[in-house]
């Protein structure tokens, strides 16, 4: 039997290194694998369904989902983790000291539908008791004017979102008319060291190792889907798939712990594997939807509270039934 023809389009993750390089094998796949700008791939993917296989925004996988619009299927596949305690920057002399001095200031947000963000208002609204309403929300690009939203959204009564097309968010917050945003990536102004941007919370870290322990949540920014079509014509390459990542992540977490060769240029990597482990469980990065179900479902009911979801999903009608079996076993 020949092999299916596959594209798929992913960072260069260690974790997926193995299937990069072809050291690891999908079985019934010839996988052709581009290494992409997460950007331009999302774009590239979500506008025009480019590739076969695609990571792609967990928000506008989950919007779309809520939309009925079923041109993509996502796999329980999660290849961008991050804590976003660290994405919110302020100005440093805007008398802001603290989240809940954020009620009622002006904030910018490259994307309301960006995961980071909802995360984010997330953490806002249910640590620390923000009024989103109360914000004085606002649209653009980070570092660049024009950015867009790339689907539909329905914000909730009273939520205010205003779309400036001509300047920048990190202009707006060195001018003053910004006090704060909140961005995935660090606005430039915190790149360059300039004095009058910093981050709210002066030790991230701290604050996201208490959050980590409290709720037991690994917030996911990034999952694997397949276009429809492709899915439909051959519904075992979901599985196949889902085995192959999972495979190759433990292979890199393999890497991570060896203790006498250092494969990442970082000092400490296997003690930091160490207290994932203790955080987190031995697989500290588990694909899946059970292991990732409390993350799933307080990221659903954060999305369609913002109104980036039109409607309340759940997980069983998100990812396809032949990789929520394996969890259910």
């Amino acid at each position: 039997m020949a092999k299916i023809q596959l594209s798929l389009a992913i960072g260069a993750y260690d974790h997926v290194r193995d299937l990069l390089d072809g050291t690891l094998q999908v079985a019934g796949v010839e996988l052709t694998a581009l290494r992409l700008p997460v950007e331009e791939m999302f774009y590239r993917f979500l506008m025009h369904g480019e590739f076969d296989v695609s990571e792609v925004s967990l928000a506008k996988i989950v919007a779309l989902a809520a939309q009925d619009d079923g041109r993509f299927v996502p796999l329980p596949v999660f290849p961008s983790r991050v804590f976003r305690h660290s994405s919110i920057y302020i100005r440093s002399k805007g008398g802001i000291t603290r989240p809940e001095d954020l009620a009622g200031k002006r904030v910018g947000v490259p994307e309301w539908a960006q995961t980071a963000a909802i995360y984010t208002r997330g953490l806002l609204a249910h640590d620390y008791g923000v009024d989103l309403a109360s914000i004085q929300w606002h649209q653009a690009g980070v570092n660049e004017p024009g950015r867009i939203e790339k689907v539909k959204l329905s914000l909730p009564s009273g939520v205010r979102l205003t779309v400036v097309a001509d300047r920048s968010l990190s202009e707006m917050l060195l001018a003053g008319d910004l006090d704060a945003v909140l961005s995935a990536r660090p606005p430039a102004p915190i790149l360059a060291g300039d004095p009058r941007v910093r981050r709210l919370f002066a030790d991230p870290r701290a604050v996201e190792l208490a959050y980590a322990r409290k709720t037991g949540l690994f917030p996911i920014m990034h999952v694997v889907a397949m276009r429809r079509e492709v899915y439909e014509r051959n519904r075992w390459l979901a599985m196949n798939l889902f085995k192959a990542f999972d495979e190759a992540k433990a292979r890199s977490l393999e890497r991570v712990a060896d203790m006498a060769v250092s494969f990442f240029p970082l000092p400490w990597a296997p003690d930091e594997l160490r207290l994932a482990r203790e955080l987190f469980g031995d697989d500290p990065w588990a694909y899946g939807i059970e292991p990732n179900r409390s993350t799933l479902e307080t990221f659903l009911r954060y999305a369609f509270e913002q109104g980036v979801c039109c409607r309340p999903l759940s997980l069983e009608t998100l990812f396809p039934p032949e990789v929520q079996a394996t969890f259910r076993i």
